[in-house]
């Protein structure tokens, strides 16, 4: 630390006719990698449908065999797809044959579970026997001692669910799950689920309210990526019953589980999410591989009411009252060359429009998004604006690279380089796409922002930085460049949320993301860079920034009332691993005027009383 201290002024103002528009503060939640499987899902056991080819002695990776002489191979699916499922993939479909001639016990386990302590678990597998088998399937620590063991019986005839309760007396992070039986036949497995009995429709709950803490007003589903790879319909089919979806990009998009997603969360499940959490629903259709009919049949469901076809569907599924979902993305990222599908301006905008036209027939007041790969004029030009009848918003996507620390002394040159992008590349990039659209009224919908590849290392501060730049510029600029919408991408495993089996917990990021959603529907008292002021009921919370690397800087807030309290978020480092220590800050105010001075690479909250107007 060279010592400096630098000064800035803010000037509060109480009669400003602006706020900030809640729908900065959205999110993505997408079907990849870490976010749903080892994430919000509440599974616990790996590929539990069996998918890709079986390892070469017949049966499915992740699991053990058991039995020296038990056969194992795969045979008829319990999976299935929608009536009309169109998409160019393979082996999402099988079932674990197991076949025992000797007597022996033979089955198939699985190794390093999390069990916590004094827990029950809900096991449920879709299984048939060739004759009516019994099946014990049991939890156990890692060297065999047994916590649990319940009987299933395999009927013959088609698959049918069976479930049972197990219960963990003690914590184990090395548990094991094996369903074996010991007479001569064979059985059929077509899924198999393991989950903490309380879990909210298959999901975490603690995942869930780190969710809450982010204050997430939009939520934007399935992808991303995996909106080219989702089917809707398949959603309808029980949740054991739907097929797995194999990833036209795997290692990008399902590294983890051998490119395929298990389609846990449905359309139900999502909105009963957003429900749960506060925010709105924002849906990403597959217009490559869904038609236009399905994607309106889609719109239907959520919105449509008991007298159409598809709101009947979704009120005999239990859910009466319409969805009411109003934003909707024409897919994901067309143009870039990696998805399917169009990827030519005039190409993709003739591909959509009949989607959204008929769209629109259905709910009127729909807000769509056009996608493309912006800022780019030839796009801005023959698509954006070409749409701009159906589709008052255009998505636009940015990702800074993030810093790779691996040189220490190169450690400040790489964050002052991360932080800078927001102002350098990522304000340019609104800038240009409001230029290339014109004389148009097409909003700006900012769906995607992050540091890439932050999510396949420990979060840090310097993230949490970065966080807390990019809010504040977007916050500072979403009115002047039309932004309507901001969904930072993407918080589970991937930014805002490390999950591990025992626990959630928030990154730098995401306590950044928790502090600055304050903000949201806020009446503004003052923004600039680096320094939000807003009012709600009385109360002006006013979030101050020191992006500096080693440098202190003094704030003056001028026209404040008394100090109610005041937080800082504070680090020693800014490293993968770092988060910030929240602490009180001792703050007053003196003749309406605030006097702070921040460490480096840290962020203030103060708290006032508004003062009445005179």
């Amino acid at each position: 630390m060279n010592g400096q201290e630098k000064e800035v002024n803010v000037y509060l103002q109480y009669d400003l006719d602006r706020r900030v528009s809640p729908y900065l503060f959205g999110d993505n939640l997408e079907h990849t990698r870490g976010c749903i499987n080892g994430g919000l899902s509440a599974e616990k056991i790996r590929n539990r449908k069996f998918v890709g080819k079986p390892t070469r002695f017949g049966y499915a990776h992740e699991w053990y065999p058991i039995g020296e002489k038990t056969i194992f191979s795969f045979g008829e699916s319990y999976t299935r797809h929608a009536e009309g499922y169109s998409m160019h993939r393979s082996h999402e479909m099988n079932a674990q044959y197991i076949t025992n001639y000797y007597r022996e016990t033979g089955g198939i386990g699985q190794k390093d579970l999390y069990f916590k302590e004094n827990t029950d678990y809900v096991f449920t597998a879709a299984i048939k026997a060739f004759k009516e088998t019994n099946v014990k399937v049991r939890i156990s620590s890692h060297s065999g001692e047994t916590y649990d063991e319940k009987v299933i019986r395999a009927e013959t005839g088609d698959y049918a669910e069976k479930t049972v309760t197990l219960h963990a007396p003690m914590e184990d992070f090395e548990g094991r799950i094996e369903i074996t039986f010991d007479t001569v036949g064979t059985i059929m497995i077509g899924a198999v689920s393991l989950m903490e009995a309380d879990n909210f429709r298959g999901m975490r709950k603690d995942v869930i309210e780190k969710m809450k803490e982010l204050g997430i007003r939009l939520l934007r589903w399935p992808g991303g990526n995996f909106a080219g790879e989702y089917n809707w319909k398949d959603g309808l089919l029980p949740r054991n019953m739907r097929a797995p979806l194999q990833s036209y990009l795997w290692l990008e998009t399902q590294p983890h589980t051998y490119g395929y997603d298990f389609h846990d969360i449905n359309t139900d499940d999502f909105i009963a999410l957003c429900r749960e959490i506060g925010a709105e629903p924002f849906i990403t259709l597959n217009p490559t591989w869904n038609t236009p009919e399905e994607s309106t049949q889609w719109v239907e469901y959520c919105n449509g009411d008991e007298n159409t076809e598809y709101g009947a569907l979704r009120a005999n599924n239990g859910y009466k009252e319409p969805y009411n979902v109003k934003f909707w993305s024409l897919g994901n990222e067309a143009g870039y060359g990696h998805m399917e599908g169009a990827n030519t301006a005039d190409a993709y905008q003739k591909a959509v429009r009949n989607h959204a036209e008929r769209m629109l027939e259905v709910t009127p007041d729909l807000a769509l998004c056009s996608s493309g790969p912006y800022p780019n004029e030839e796009w801005a030009k023959y698509s954006a604006c070409a749409l701009s009848d159906v589709a008052k918003a255009v998505s636009l996507h940015y990702y800074a690279h993030f810093p790779e620390f691996i040189d220490p002394e190169k450690k400040k040159e790489e964050y002052e380089a991360l932080i800078g992008r927001v102002e350098e590349h990522c304000l340019p990039f609104i800038r240009t796409l409001r230029e290339q659209l014109g004389e148009s009224h097409v909003a700006i919908s900012f769906d995607e922002w992050n540091a890439w590849y932050a999510w396949y290392r420990k979060g840090s501060v310097a993230e949490g930085m970065f966080a807390a730049s990019f809010m504040n510029m977007i916050i500072e600029n979403a009115e002047k460049y039309g932004v309507k919408m901001c969904c930072h991408f993407e918080s589970v495993n991937e930014g805002a949320i490390q999950v591990t089996e025992k626990e959630a917990r928030l990154s730098a990021t995401g306590q950044v993301l928790a502090l600055m959603n304050v903000h949201a529907g806020a009446k503004v008292c003052a923004v600039q860079k680096n320094i939000v002021s807003s009012c709600k009921r009385d109360v002006v919370t006013t979030t101050l920034i020191n992006s500096a690397f080693d440098e202190k800087l003094k704030y003056i807030i001028r026209n404040a009332g008394e100090v109610i309290n005041a937080e800082i978020y504070v680090s020693d480092d800014v490293v993968p691993g770092t988060v910030f220590d929240i602490k009180d800050f001792p703050v007053k105010t003196e003749n309406r005027e605030i006097s702070v001075v921040l460490p480096p690479h840290s962020i203030a909250v103060i708290r006032t009383k508004a003062i009445p107007e005179e």
